[in-house]
């Protein structure tokens, strides 16, 4: 047994090549019983595990530094970097991430939550190994689904063809990491591009004739002159090369599941003085026949926890989604749905099978999918919906505000996983959307609780309001209350008590503890539409002598802090900056939104 917990990388790298793949086959084993438990990332760690040996194998962290994109594939890393120990815990509370995490260890080079950031952030880490004169490498682990995104362009094209990448992308590797997946199967031209790459034949057969003639004293002279032709050679098998064009030395495609050509590849890599970009393929659940079968739904587990048994459906809020505007796209033809490589995810697969001419899976490139939602607006002949999740929608607020909201462009926004989302941790909670939505002029905001009322809300969005509309809903199974009529702007719920004494004001996740305090004598108001608030809203709350307000989300930009501008005295409970790992039970109670917080601070 290799995999013991005193492993590091220094004892990596003096096993036998045997040895190697016998500690690779126990990680994966590894893998597949705490990811099976507790969540996560596995199909795409499964992919990776001989690619991460054979990187410790060659290089050294953290004096070489390793950047992961996107960091969900960075697990045998963490095993293999003194947190193996740790790893029972992952995403646990008090664990390790689910994502690189230079506070946990300096291993880690650099966050990464989010997709399409490594070339950028590697270059600036690259940049600054220079200025200080330091020794090291930078390596970039890339996945093709990453690729989609067009901020991993802007960072190739800064390292690999300027002045700036002579002085600080020398010591620069690129692996992409091409398995063919973003979550769900890659789609568009790159990924039609990197399937047709077909290199490897070139350098094989480069190394092969150097060797033979190398054997011979006029081999030895001949191999110079081959030398010199290989630029003729190399541009005869592969007539152009995106990743050579951008000025960075092209290496593949490798198959990265052989340890002893991924070593090979690496040590020679790591020699050359420029940008380098090694090809590697992958098998996404490598290793476990239901992952390489079923990638994409092996690609996030859940926690293996008892189901929700509170409601009345089974049916996840993204399912309610994806199963309504199916059903409404077949009665209204202009609809068309986006995804960013989530299709699945987002519940998008059922529009998707009835009616592929009109969904778009623009990879993951949510800046994008919002400037060309707004281009199928502007037609004035179809209604465009994204389908996104909160945290990855922050990333196209510019095109939000400037291609969309400047000419009232109508855009409706499925905001999937909105408010906190558990074991994914900080960069992964839906706390923002409120805040830089509002912001944006013409929107109409949405917080439906039950399925029924997310159905009437989508409704709304596409028919009745103007602009860009907003339905976000969270992650989990769609609440289903008996006897509870749908509501698109507000429902209040009195207590027995007959003063107007105390109103607890709320949206989301915190209305069923919420709801617990009528006992005690508060009246409840639970917000549905949150932007622009209804004028009954501040009528309500302005009958009551002591008004709370608890908000899943931001305090600044919220509902709360514009709500506070019109209701003296109210006070208010909110997220505080980034929410730190744990279940979503544990999360609402760290917030204060459990019902004996809630109570204590509403002076019950």
């Amino acid at each position: 047994m290799f995999l013991t917990n005193d492993i590091n990388p220094q004892k990596v790298k003096v096993l036998s090549l045997t040895e190697k793949a016998a500690l690779c086959e126990e990680i994966r084993s590894l893998l597949i019983n705490v990811v099976s438990k507790n969540g996560g990332h596995l199909a795409s760690n499964l992919g990776t595990v001989e690619l991460i040996v054979a990187m410790h194998s060659v290089f050294s962290t953290p004096a070489d530094s390793f950047v992961f994109d996107v960091g969900h594939q960075a697990y045998t890393h963490k095993i293999l970097t003194g947190r193996l120990a740790a790893f029972e815990r992952l995403r646990q509370e008090g664990g390790i991430s689910g994502f690189p995490k230079p506070s946990e260890s300096k291993h880690d080079a650099f966050i990464g939550g989010h997709s399409s950031i490594s070339v950028s952030a590697g270059l600036g880490i690259a940049a600054a190994k220079a200025i200080n004169r330091e020794d090291g490498s930078v390596v970039v682990v890339a996945g093709d689904g990453s690729f989609t995104g067009g901020g991993i362009y802007e960072g190739l094209n800064n390292a690999g063809r300027t002045g700036f990448s002579g002085r600080s992308g020398k010591n620069l590797i690129v692996v992409l990491n091409d398995n063919g997946m973003c979550i769900s199967k890659s789609s568009g031209a790159l990924a039609a591009y990197l399937s047709q790459i077909r290199t490897k034949g070139y350098y094989e057969a480069k190394n092969r004739v150097k060797k033979v003639l190398g054997r011979t004293t006029l081999g030895k002279g001949v191999s110079g002159v081959v030398g010199e032709t290989k630029r003729f050679v190399k541009g005869a098998l592969i007539p152009e090369n995106l990743f050579e064009n951008l000025g960075f030395k092209y290496f593949g495609p490798v198959d990265g599941h052989n340890l002893e050509e991924l070593i090979f590849i690496l040590e020679h890599v790591k020699a050359i003085n420029r940008p380098c970009l090694i090809h590697v393929k992958t098998k996404k659940g490598k290793g476990y026949v239901p992952a390489e079968e079923n990638a994409g739904h092996y690609h996030g587990l859940g926690a293996n926890r008892a189901p929700a048994t509170e409601t009345l459906s089974n049916d996840a809020y993204s399912d309610v989604f994806g199963k309504e505007i199916t059903r409404l796209g077949s009665e209204d033809k202009r609809i068309c749905l986006i995804s960013a490589a989530m299709k699945y995810a987002t519940g998008c697969n059922y529009f998707a099978k009835e009616f592929p001419e009109r969904f778009f899976d623009v990879g993951i490139a949510e800046a994008h999918a919002v400037t060309f939602a707004a281009g199928l607006a502007s037609t004035g002949k179809v209604l465009p919906v994204f389908a996104v999740y909160s945290t990855f929608m922050q990333r196209c607020f510019d095109q939000l505000l400037h291609d969309t909201a400047i000419e009232k462009l109508r855009l409706v926004l499925a905001v999937d996983r909105a408010g906190l989302s558990g074991e994914d941790g900080a960069t992964h909670q839906g706390t923002f959307d409120v805040g830089l939505l509002s912001l944006i002029p013409g929107t109409t905001i949405y917080a439906p609780l039950t399925a029924e009322e997310l159905r009437l809300c989508l409704k709304k969005a596409l028919y009745e309001d103007t602009g860009i509309a907003a339905v976000r809903y969270p992650r989990g199974i769609a609440y289903n209350p008996v006897g509870e009529e749908p509501d698109a702007d507000y429902v209040l719920y009195r207590s027995e008590a007959e003063t107007y004494e105390t109103l607890i004001i709320t949206y989301g996740r915190p209305v069923k503890p919420a709801r617990k305090l009528l006992k005690h004598g508060a009246d409840l108001l639970r917000l549905v539409r949150l932007h622009p608030l209804p004028d009954k809203v501040f009528e309500i709350a302005n009958r009551y002598k002591n008004v709370v307000f608890f908000e899943e989300g931001s305090l600044h930009g919220g509902v709360a802090e514009r709500l506070s501008m019109r209701v003296p005295g109210m006070t208010a409970r909110a997220v505080e900056g980034f929410v730190p790992i744990a279940d979503l039970e544990r999360q609402m109670k760290l917030c204060g939104f459990d019902a004996e917080s809630m109570k204590e601070f509403a002076g019950l």
